[in-house]
């Protein structure tokens, strides 16, 4: 390791003024570049504080519709279809069933029955293509 005397450290020149203003500005340069990072640091930071935070279901949620299911039976319930209607499709969202099929004479329909009433409570005839 090199010992410095103090003469060599006092004997430094002061920088002419361009150097000087150099100097100065790559000192601001610097300063700004921080506080850039340290706020991005901090958004960062936010952003996985929020996440681990946040308390989101993974599930989807199925929208029963107020319809209370009792957790020792399942649900007993009838859907009367027309006479003659043949089934091609069955598709279930929340507490709603569709029926989609034929009729006895070829009419393609869709019916939509509902758990929580009870009941078919659409019949939409399906035409075109």
């Amino acid at each position: 390791m090199a010992n410095y005397e103090p003469e060599e450290q006092e004997d430094e020149k002061p920088l002419d003024p361009a150097m000087e203003n150099v100097r100065r500005k790559m000192v601001k340069l610097q300063l700004v570049s921080g506080g850039i990072m340290f706020l991005m640091f901090l958004a960062v930071l936010a952003a996985i504080v929020y996440k681990v935070t946040r308390s989101e279901d993974p599930r989807p949620q199925v929208a029963t519709q107020g319809l209370a299911i009792p957790s020792d039976q399942p649900i007993a319930a009838a859907a009367l279809l027309p006479a003659g209607f043949t089934v091609l499709s069955v598709d279930l969202s929340g507490s709603q069933i569709l029926f989609y099929g034929t009729t006895a004479d070829g009419t393609r329909k869709a019916l939509v029955f509902d758990l929580t009433v009870g009941r078919i409570i659409a019949d939409v005839t399906v035409t075109g293509n």
